[in-house]
C-alpha cells in the first residue's frame, strides 16, 4: 500500500521567530510524486487492459476454430456410421467398427481440447478480475491520500498566507522545476512596485532565465549560489540586490 504523505504540523510562531523565516511546503515533490503514480497507473491500467483483450480475442478466434473442428468432426463422425451401416450390409462389419473406434477416439481427443480451452478461459477470467480489483483499490487509496494532502494544505494555506504577508515575498511553481519568486516593499517610492525572478532548478547548476527589473550582480550572485546551494540565502541576496538597486536609482 502507498504510504501516506504527513505533512508536519506548522508552529508558525516559531518560523516568525527565526532569524529568516522560511516554509517548505514539498510542493515540488509532491506534483512530481502525483504525475508520476498518474503515470504509472494509467500505464498499468493501459497494459492490463490490452493484455485482457487480446487474450479475450484469441479465446474466440480459438473457440470458433474448435466449434468448427467440433462440427466437421461430428459429419465425418455420421458418415462413419452411415458407412457402418454400409458395411454391415457388405460384410465388412469388423473393417467398419475398427474406422469407428478411431473416429471416436479423435471426437475424445477433441473434446478433452475443448475441455482445457474452457478451463483455461475460466482462469483468464479470474486473472481479469484480479487485475480490476487492484487497479480499482489503488485509485481509491490515491484518491484517499489526495483528500488527506488536500486537507492539510487547506489548513496551512492561511499560515502561509500570513507568512507571505508579513515577508513580503511570494514563491510560485512554475511548470516543472522553475520557481517564480516576487517581491515587494522594496522600493520605498513605491511598496507595491512588484521586483521579481524565475529560478531554474531543473539541473544540478541553478539559472535564472530572467529578473524583473534586470539585476546587474545577478551572475555574481548565481555563482554564489551554485558554490553554496543555499538557495535560501541566495533569495534574501537578490532582495538585497533589488533595494540597492533601487537606492542608487538605476
Amino acid at each position: 500500500m502507498s504510504k501516506v504523505l504527513r505533512v508536519p504540523k506548522l508552529d508558525l510562531q516559531a518560523v516568525l521567530a527565526q532569524q529568516n523565516p522560511q516554509i517548505d511546503l514539498r510542493l515540488d515533490g509532491y506534483e512530481a510524486s502525483t504525475r508520476n503514480f498518474l503515470i504509472a497507473v494509467s500505464n498499468y491500467t493501459q497494459r492490463a487492459v490490452a493484455e485482457i483483450q487480446n487474450r479475450k480475442d484469441a479465446y474466440a478466434l480459438e473457440k470458433k476454430r474448435l466449434a468448427e473442428k467440433t462440427q466437421n468432426i461430428e459429419a465425418e463422425t455420421n458418415q462413419c456410421k452411415l458407412k457402418e451401416i454400409e458395411l454391415i450390409k457388405a460384410a465388412e462389419l469388423d473393417k467398419e467398427q475398427e474406422e469407428k473406434k478411431e473416429s471416436e477416439a479423435s471426437v475424445a481427443a477433441f473434446r478433452r481440447q475443448l475441455s482445457a480451452i474452457k478451463e483455461k478461459c475460466a482462469s483468464l477470467d479470474v486473472e481479469i478480475e484480479q487485475h480490476r480489483v487492484v487497479a480499482s483499490n489503488l485509485l481509491r487509496e490515491r484518491k484517499r491520500e489526495q483528500s488527506i494532502l488536500n486537507t492539510h494544505a487547506a489548513r496551512a494555506h492561511p499560515e502561509l498566507a500570513a507568512c507571505e504577508a508579513a515577508l513580503k515575498c511570494t514563491v510560485e511553481g512554475l511548470g516543472n522545476d522553475k520557481i517564480l519568486v516576487r517581491f515587494t516593499h522594496v522600493d520605498p517610492a513605491d511598496v507595491q512596485r512588484e521586483f521579481s525572478l524565475v529560478i531554474d532548478a531543473s539541473a544540478r547548476m541553478y539559472k535564472v532565465p530572467t529578473t524583473t527589473p534586470f539585476l546587474p550582480t545577478l551572475p555574481i550572485l548565481l555563482d554564489e549560489l551554485n558554490d553554496s546551494r543555499d538557495i535560501y540565502a541566495f533569495i534574501r541576496h537578490v532582495r538585497s540586490a533589488f533595494r540597492e538597486l533601487v537606492v542608487s536609482g538605476r
